[in-house]
């Protein structure tokens, strides 16, 4: 069996690096990069890193407070509730998000921005749909009393 920590990793690389990383670097095109960036291109930096910040936040909460990973293979053991889940029951999504938008807006990218708001679209359905109902499922108390104090994307 392996390694909590190397299992972690490994979701990190297989799903999130490349949704967040590879896609929308493949999406873009090489001439907008990085030339004349333009007050959005500028702004598109810190979105990322902000982004990046709050997924890494997440996936650290997985591991020590949740005891398990992003992967659905390996999902938390324990409903985690604490720090950026405090405001959010989906910040990791969010993060992602992010990461995307931030991505677009760096390469003045209309492909990305528009990749990124079709990926919320399927964070949206998945946690409806999945996600949450095995929450309830797997944490009926704690759930219940969470939702009930916790927006599902933060704000709304």
């Amino acid at each position: 069996m392996t390694s909590l920590p190397f299992r972690a990793a490994f979701a990190v690389l297989a799903m999130p690096a490349i949704v967040a990383g590879v896609l929308p670097w493949s999406f873009h095109r090489a001439e907008r990069w990085p030339l004349a960036l333009g007050a959005w291109g500028w702004l598109g930096a810190p979105i990322a890193v902000v982004g990046l910040a709050l997924f890494s936040w997440t996936v650290r909460d997985f591991f020590v407070r949740g005891q398990g990973t992003l992967a659905p293979w390996d999902p938390p053991k324990f409903l985690v509730a604490e720090g950026s889940y405090r405001w959010s029951r989906n910040p990791m999504y969010v993060g992602v998000l992010l990461m995307i938008w931030g991505q677009g807006f760096w390469f003045r990218s209309g492909e990305v921005l528009a990749y990124g708001t079709t990926m919320a679209l399927i964070f949206h359905l998945r946690v409806v749909l999945g996600e949450e109902p095995w929450l309830a499922k797997s944490f009926p108390e704690p759930w219940a009393a969470y939702t009930a104090k916790v927006k599902r994307w933060g704000l709304f």
